[in-house]
């Protein structure tokens, strides 16, 4: 597979609004979207700073996948998105390379973008998440 560029980082916080002010005031980061998914459990804001972008993450209960992840490890790095072409062919890849897919079909992710994650063990640690806007 091969990757565009990082999309984003994906980064659990607690209180969204709070999180969309310290990233401003801090690095002045510039709301570029949010939106909530309920198949996901999320609400989401993608915040520019300057070229790049972070994706601040909250739960939209205890029991959903961030929510849990708050609970078990308190706000913090959730996830690396990597942009690609082609979701389909990416995840064929990955999956050809060994990595364990949590997804092996792309879902509709935030901003309406195609998803999918591949498992923390199949990358030292990291949730990776596979993005396109296409394909």
């Amino acid at each position: 597979m091969d990757a565009r560029a990082i999309h984003h980082l994906g980064v659990a916080v607690e209180d969204l609004d709070e999180a969309i002010e310290t990233y401003a005031r801090l690095f002045g980061g510039e709301l570029e979207r949010r939106d909530r998914v309920e198949e996901q459990g999320v609400e989401a804001a993608a915040v520019r700073v300057g070229s790049s972008r972070v994706e601040l993450l909250a739960a939209t209960g205890a029991e959903t996948p961030v929510g849990k992840f708050l609970a078990k490890r308190g706000p913090g790095m959730h996830h690396v998105a990597y942009s690609v072409a082609d979701i389909h062919e990416a995840l064929r890849s990955l999956a050809r390379e060994g990595a364990q897919l949590i997804d092996e079909e792309p879902q509709p992710g935030l901003f309406g973008l195609q998803v999918a994650f591949v498992h923390p063990d199949s990358v030292h640690g990291v949730l990776a998440e596979v993005v396109s806007d296409g394909g």
